[in-house]
């Protein structure tokens, strides 16, 4: 099993939400967020894909999985907890199946990510296709 930290800042979510186009004020604005109940801006949901690839990536480098012939198959997220900026998000990722189909082999990977006081923010699937 992989881990790893992640220091989320207001000015990465901020870029996160401006480079997706996300236009929700909670996402861009301190002060829309905290009129909204939180504490600093708010991290849109896929933002989990940014907070998770530090333990994801090196999984699958350690998985033997043939990295020039791997194509990205498909993420899912659960999410639990809202992550905003000032929290420290730690997301453990493991080896989860290896399936084959048509010719094609699949490597599945598990993130669960929670935030500094323990909380569940997100849960993760990562589909790795191998041509």
């Amino acid at each position: 099993m992989k881990s790893a930290t992640y220091a989320v800042g207001r000015e990465k979510v901020r870029e996160y939400a401006n480079a997706v186009g996300e236009t929700d004020a909670r996402y861009l604005d301190p002060e829309a967020a905290r009129a909204a109940g939180f504490d600093d801006v708010v991290a849109p949901p896929m933002f989990a894909a940014v907070y998770a690839a530090p333990a994801v990536f090196p999984a699958i480098m350690e998985s033997g999985l043939d990295f020039d012939r791997m194509v990205h198959g498909a993420q899912e997220f659960t999410w639990h907890e809202p992550v905003v900026a000032g929290d420290e998000i730690t997301t453990e990722a493991s080896f989860e199946e290896r399936s084959e189909r048509a010719g094609l082999t699949f490597y599945v990977f598990k993130t669960t990510s929670t935030n500094q006081r323990g909380e569940l923010v997100s849960e993760g699937r990562w589909t790795n296709i191998v041509r």
